[in-house]
């Protein structure tokens, strides 16, 4: 059975968490493949809301497999913490329910501090970053200098990569970035103590999945964040240190490229963006604000409010043509309830050329002017719609023309945010 990957097609924030809580049902293992505790994934069920940092999103489903995969970087502190607030709610009730790949990279308290003060000394032009040290970990990770999971488990491999990289790292925190050195003693002991907390999660992650995979078992690859968040393909240098396209799957899963055979890539129907960065569509006024609180647009890791603004399809095409998808999910359409006209950018005109794709730099971003069509909208609830032809006729015609804007199907539409408040209109598996 191939597996599938959900992937964000805007700047994150699009339901995620919703749609893979929603697939895991069909699903027998869940792998998050990159990123970290950057990502907030919310999820609701029976009116009662989960946010989930770091485990993946498959948690809620007694029995499913969650694998934190090995292109990951994993604060073990906030991990620890998140897997007793899950058994205290009676979810992960066994150890073989969760997954911990040997070859992440554990996130250090140097990295969280580092980030925190380069923030600081940016000042207006900062990036945004949550501050969590995902940045500086995964530069750990290409200079070759981080600290594995599975070197945790080796005391005296583990005690020699600390005393390495913290006297590096108080050296350049002391000279250049103004901050306190950081105790070896305090951080040693405190890893020892994640040491046994983890023990009987780790695993060689990627010899279990191609074994699951052969056995035609389901798996779910869940990514974090979203397209032009990529940092490649993104808004540089207002994005992540991942890459969270569809194409990463393979690798921050260790599962076979061809191993991979359905994309769904996950879009809302307007747009937000967290921090700084471009955002040509942005609704700096009250309707922005009405979005906001209608859509309870507020960070789920930091709780900063979001930007708001209408559909960028030029943004959500591109996408979708980065990562192949093979249809969407369309989320929070009951946002838009009560929204008359609704707007959708359609193209984007830069230095007086209308274009079908977004800019390739951050000075061509910041000279983009969207271009408009307007659809009606309309008064209807959706709260309670289960069918496409329940939708009001102007909620149908907007579904519509998003799919034909952005070329591809709408395989989900999400009209609220329990699980049951989602129209399925095409298989994943």
């Amino acid at each position: 059975m191939p597996a599938a990957v959900v992937t964000g097609t805007q700047w994150g924030d699009e339901g995620k968490g919703k749609i893979v809580d929603l697939l895991a049902e069909d699903a027998d293992i869940v792998v998050r493949f990159h990123g970290g505790n950057n990502a907030g994934h919310t999820l609701v069920v029976d009116s009662q809301k989960t946010i989930l940092n770091l485990v993946p999103a498959g948690v809620l489903h007694p029995g499913r497999i969650c694998v934190m995969g090995p292109g990951m970087v994993i604060d073990p502190e906030v991990l620890v913490g998140e897997i007793d607030a899950l058994r205290r709610r009676g979810y992960l009730g066994d150890d073989r329910w969760l997954r911990i790949s040997e070859q992440a990279h554990l996130i250090m308290p140097y990295h969280r501090a580092i980030d925190r003060a380069r923030e600081r000394l940016r000042g207006p032009g900062n990036i945004g970053t949550t501050g969590r040290g995902i940045g500086p970990a995964y530069e750990d990770k290409m200079a070759r200098t981080g600290i594995r999971v599975g070197e945790l488990f080796d005391e005296p491999g583990f005690r020699d990569a600390l005393e390495r990289n913290l006297r590096e790292k108080n050296g350049y925190l002391q000279a250049l970035l103004g901050e306190p050195p950081l105790s070896f003693d305090d951080i040693h002991e405190r890893y020892r103590g994640y040491r046994e907390r983890l023990r009987p999660f780790i695993a060689d992650t990627t010899a279990e999945l191609r074994a699951a995979l052969a056995a035609g078992r389901r798996v779910l690859l869940e990514g974090a964040q979203g397209a032009l968040l990529d940092v490649d393909h993104g808004t540089y240098p207002f994005v992540t240190s991942s890459s969270t396209l569809a194409g990463a799957a393979s690798a921050g899963a260790g599962v076979p490229p061809r191993a991979i055979g359905r994309v769904v890539g996950i879009a809302k129907a307007y747009t937000t963006r967290v921090g700084s960065g471009p955002f040509p569509t942005e609704l700096a006024d009250a309707l922005g604000d009405r979005l906001r609180a209608d859509g309870d647009e507020y960070g789920a890791t930091t709780g900063r409010p979001r930007r708001c603004g209408w559909f960028d399809a030029v943004v959500v095409r591109h996408a979708s043509a980065l990562s192949s998808v093979d249809g969407l999910a369309l989320t929070k359409l009951d946002v838009l309830t009560g929204i008359d006209p609704l707007r959708v950018c359609v193209a984007h005109e830069l230095d007086g050329e209308r274009r079908d794709f977004p800019p390739a730099t951050q000075r061509g971003w910041e000279r983009v002017v969207p271009i408009y069509e307007e659809l009606p909208g309309w008064r209807e609830s959706l709260g309670a719609v289960r069918s496409l032809t329940q939708l009001p006729p102007n909620a149908r015609r907007y579904v519509d023309r998003l799919s034909e804007l952005v070329g591809a199907p709408i395989l989900l539409l999400s009209v609220g945010p329990q699980r049951e408040q989602t129209i399925r209109l095409g298989d994943v598996f």
